[in-house]
């Protein structure tokens, strides 16, 4: 089987051109090798591929530049929607099943009780926005005939991308913070999961080997938590002796809004470990690599 992994060099790329790199005839590409926003180019390089599974982990997520910048809004339109039509036709038109991640932002966050696969979306930002209308462009094709797996997952951290694009997760900044200061603020709102992008991947390769129905599935890991009580854990999992401040949303002024409540509930899909969990084996790979 061929899979065609788009996105490669990024976090979460990086560990799914490692788990489907044994078994598989696996083509990892990153931005030099196509450019998802060039439509013929996407339509040809795909052909010439043929592969039997699409997978794109290639997305724009700088939240706060996309909601303060028309340029940078224009961006995230071509490459959260845009490209993933242009890849939904081209999956189509070579019978080859896609699977896309998405966004616990494509919520407006009213519910404290958390998002099913089925749930209305309603972003209350323009980043949400956009991955919402990829979303609709795959959802669309998928009427036409695509087979697809929609995958929604949130707070992505894990080992480093090699990508100068991918930014640093909450946890890699926490940990860069502690090199110098003793005392931290953090948000103690915007409830949401944390997913560890070698569960995610793990996960993806599940889907796919265990056939399961194409559709819409909530992949994250278990447990939910504010951004004050994920740094607390991270710190006390590392022995640091880095004081915490829960502090309101308001003291780190963002020009986006962020959803009160983003948590994913899984209803069709095995329950992933604990973040918690998932959380120390990064620890110890960290540790390892120093």
């Amino acid at each position: 089987m061929k899979i065609l992994i788009l996105g490669a060099k990024g976090n979460l790329g990086r560990q799914l051109t490692n788990i489907f790199k044994n078994g598989y005839e696996a083509v990892a590409w990153d931005r030099e090798d196509l450019d998802i926003t060039d439509k013929d180019s996407v339509f040809k390089k795909i052909k010439d591929v043929n592969p039997d599974i699409i997978i794109n982990s290639a997305a724009y997520n700088a939240v706060d530049k996309c909601e303060a910048d028309e340029r940078e809004f224009d961006l995230a339109q071509k490459i959260n929607s845009g490209a993933v039509g242009y890849l939904s036709e081209a999956a189509l038109k070579n019978n080859a099943v896609l699977v896309h991640y998405s966004s616990a932002y494509v919520f407006g966050g009213e519910n404290k009780n958390g998002y099913k696969e089925d749930d209305e979306p309603n972003p209350i930002s323009k980043y949400g926005e956009t991955k919402l209308m990829g979303e609709r462009a795959i959802i669309g094709a998928g009427k036409q005939g695509l087979k697809y797996y929609l995958i929604r997952a949130s707070k992505l951290f894990g080992p480093q991308a090699i990508s100068e694009a991918s930014k640093p997760s909450f946890f890699d900044i926490m940990l860069k913070l502690a090199e110098s200061k003793n005392e931290i603020d953090a948000v103690d709102e915007e409830m949401s999961c944390f997913t560890y992008t070698p569960d995610l991947a793990k996960a993806t390769k599940d889907l796919i080997e265990n056939k399961k129905p194409y559709g819409i599935y909530h992949i994250a890991n278990s447990g939910y938590c504010t951004w004050y009580e994920a740094a607390k854990e991270l710190f006390n999992i590392a022995g640091f002796n880095i004081k915490v401040n829960p502090v309101s949303a308001g003291k780190f002024p963002r020009p986006a809004k962020r959803p009160k409540y983003s948590i994913l509930l899984n209803t069709k899909f095995k329950p992933m470990r604990d973040w918690r969990e998932a959380l120390r084996e990064y620890l110890l790979i960290l540790n390892k690599e120093l």
